[in-house]
């Protein structure tokens, strides 16, 4: 059961998460972007995100194959150069730990990403985390229909 409607409760805070999220819409490769998405809310175990995400990408033309294989993107051989160092980013991010991104993740998604590219798919990255939050601590479901 969902225990409160942070959009109702706190509009103004919404609202500027909501700032961040159109920010990243206009920057970001909507391919790239869901991908990101996805992966992150799967780590941070937000049905309402991953139900979401997958959605908007099966409407964009996505593939069910690869999104099947978000889940273990590092073994699949579904995915381009860029979209895996976006992906590795995410889940460095996402699980971010004592010691923050690892070098060898950071050099990887510089070498494909342009510095401007990269400070967007890190605001992208922190993005849906702070969706993801909202969404598990408040326990917001996905709808059972669509």
């Amino acid at each position: 059961m969902q225990r409160m409607d942070a959009a109702e409760v706190a509009p103004e805070a919404y609202h500027a998460v909501l700032g961040l999220e159109k920010y990243v819409r206009a920057n970001v490769e909507h391919t790239v972007l869901e991908l990101v998405k996805i992966r992150a809310s799967m780590l941070n175990g937000c049905s309402f995100c991953v139900d979401m995400h997958s959605r908007d990408a099966l409407d964009s033309g996505e593939s069910t194959r690869r999104l099947f294989a978000v889940a273990a993107w590092r073994e699949a051989p579904f995915f381009t150069e860029r979209e895996r160092t976006a992906l590795a980013l995410t889940d460095a991010v996402t699980r971010l730990g004592e010691h923050g991104v690892p070098d060898d993740v950071w050099d990887a998604a510089a070498k494909v990403w342009s510095e401007r590219e990269l400070a967007d798919l890190v605001m992208a990255i922190a993005t849906i985390n702070v969706w993801n939050r909202i969404a598990v601590t408040t326990r917001k479901q996905p709808p059972l229909t669509v």
